[in-house]
């Protein structure tokens, strides 16, 4: 049996000597033992909420956790935060709330944790931004801690085909254009979703689920397993186990998440066609290790990892599939037996990720992610492009493109809700370039993601004949021609915000590519008359995010980071 010593540990500020004798009388009022209250207290953080399939297993799942926690000495003690469900938020102002959810997220985590001095934690997630909230407050308050993900849904079946949500917002493209009626949407829309999980593809929570794995912060398999499989009581009953190992051995979270993890995150969110996201996520997870790896950072790993799954939104497999031909270790064992992958770093096992992964296998018996010397193209399934109409860069996921370049002229956009009604109404012309601007962090606020009108787009048969670029973001389902985190955004003159229609733009995912046919001296001279959209929040949480909110270059983040800490909350 582990003994721990409190005097070191920042729970003896509640539990320990005379003077906390008002607090233990609170841990008494709920049924603690004297043991227990001795014992080292372990946060359980989930995400659970009845807002979407995503979060509503993780109530249940934490009974596991903290079987785990309590079995290996310690006391485990729950606590929720908010997500914000995408799937939900999409397409209306409720998706200004998203990004800004990851931040708060984090916050939350951050103060409850101070607020009753626990000693480690186990965070738990589900829906988009859930993911890396969670793991930012990790890195931020660096005790010993391990992630869990609540695990993907099941994929839907339609008229004996495999169906996931992203089917459904491009079936409203084909409602559009006559191509779907009534009863066949409400037929598809009953039985995309069947389960509990996030959604399946490789979007942004299955990609940042990979990243749990790959940067170190999760068991290995814990994040692949879907939501409804009985295993994942198992997965996360180990979670709990192994967080209190990381306690008595003192690993902490910014002992793993090292640069070269950040570049192991970044090959599997390549290597998989994942979710553009990622390129803001792991950013803001680096800056609260204090590391510097901004978007150009992460699109040079993306362009020197070869992209070799076969997953949904570019490709034919859900993360159900991936889970049961290997799990999340064969993609990193398809990267460390290619020499891409950092075998040397530390994981939460206790291990190095080469060590987790030296019984791990191969499969070659599935084609849902191929070895490295068999790629679908030597570059990631995404890359990052720079030019004049970017100079702070942008992001494009290019899994599944059939043309790596486009040129065509500007159709320019204030705000997402005017792009959409022009695509419902097939207002644009084939070859389009569609410009939405003042959706980025500072100027949405928010950042919003706007899979609602590229899903249109495919629906309508239009998703490889126009392009679309915006200071905000996409949905990990999004596919197609698709530029995103165009920066700097318009809201602070940058040179998306002086783009007029006919402008001819330039896209090339090959040689990284994204200019505008005007001037520096045009573009300049245009930007004497510009003037900022004015925001409809005055006030509020979304007011606020505007306000402390940076680039999306550097993971539009609202603090200011490691580098500006003047203590560490771990050793307080």
């Amino acid at each position: 049996m582990t003994t721990f010593d409190k005097s070191k540990l920042p729970s003896r500020h509640v539990t320990e000597g005379p003077e906390r004798a008002p607090h233990r009388s609170y841990l008494y009022a709920m049924g603690l033992t004297t043991e227990q209250i001795h014992q080292p207290l372990v946060g359980v953080a989930t995400a659970w909420n009845e807002a979407a399939p995503c979060n509503i297993s993780l109530q249940r799942q934490a009974q596991a956790v903290k079987k785990g926690v309590a079995a290996s000495h310690g006391t485990p003690r729950e606590f929720t935060t908010i997500t914000v469900t995408d799937g939900i938020a999409m397409g209306h102002a409720g998706m200004k709330s998203s990004l800004a959810s990851r931040d708060v997220i984090a916050d939350s985590v951050e103060l409850t944790m101070r607020g009753h001095s626990y000693d480690a934690l186990v965070t738990m997630a589900g829906c988009d931004k859930s993911l890396p909230g969670m793991m930012m407050a990790m890195i931020r308050l660096n005790v010993p801690s391990i992630f869990i993900y609540g695990g993907s849904i099941l994929p839907g079946k339609f008229r004996g085909r495999d169906v996931v949500v992203q089917d459904l917002f491009e079936a409203v493209g084909l409602h559009s254009v006559g191509k779907m009626d009534d009863a066949t949407l409400d037929e598809l829309e009953r039985v995309a979703c069947p389960s509990a999980g996030s959604c399946g593809g490789q979007y942004t929570a299955n990609t940042m689920a990979m990243v749990a794995e790959a940067i170190g912060l999760a068991l290995p398999y814990s994040c692949g397993a879907p939501a409804p499989y009985e295993i994942r009581d198992a997965l996360c009953t180990k979670a709990g186990e192994q967080v209190m190992e990381l306690l008595a051995k003192n690993i902490r979270p910014r002992d793993i998440v090292t640069r070269k993890a950040f570049e192991n995150a970044a090959m599997t969110v390549a290597a998989t066609g994942g979710s553009t996201n990622a390129a803001l996520h792991l950013p803001a997870m680096a800056h609260e290790a204090g590391i510097k790896f901004d978007l150009f950072d992460v699109g040079e790993i993306f362009r020197k990892t070869p992209y070799i799954g076969n997953l949904k939104p570019g490709g034919q497999y859900v993360a159900k599939d991936l889970f049961e031909a290997g799990g999340i270790p064969l993609v990193l064992k398809a990267l460390l037996d290619g020499g891409y992958l950092h075998g040397d770093v530390m994981t939460v096992t206790g291990r190095t990720m080469a060590e987790n992964m030296a019984k791990v296998k191969f499969n070659p018996d599935q084609d849902v992610i191929r070895p490295t010397s068999n790629p679908f193209s030597s570059t990631g399934g995404v890359v990052s492009l720079r030019g004049n109409l970017a100079p702070d860069g942008a992001i494009v996921k290019v899994a599944g493109l059939k043309e790596l370049r486009f040129v065509g002229p500007a159709r320019v956009f204030d705000n997402e809700e005017a792009c959409f009604a022009c695509v419902d109404k097939r207002q644009y012309k084939e070859g389009d370039v569609l410009v939405i601007r003042n959706e980025g962090p500072k100027g949405g606020p928010g950042m919003r993601e706007m899979l609602s009108t590229t899903a249109v787009l495919y629906g309508q048969g239009m998703g490889d004949k126009v392009a679309l670029i915006t200071d905000g973001r996409f949905s990990g389902a999004t596919r197609g021609f698709c530029v995103g985190h165009v920066g700097p955004e318009a809201a602070v003159s940058g040179p998306i915000a002086h783009i007029k229609d006919g402008d001819i733009i330039t896209l090339d995912a090959t040689t990284g590519e994204i200019s505008v046919n005007v001037s520096d001296a045009d573009l300049a001279e245009r930007a004497k008359s510009w003037k900022p959209r004015k925001s409809e929040y005055g006030s509020g949480a979304i007011w606020k995010y505007a306000q402390l909110v940076g680039p999306a270059r550097f993971g539009a983040l609202t603090t200011p980071g490691a580098d500006q800490e003047t203590h560490c909350y771990a050793d307080i």
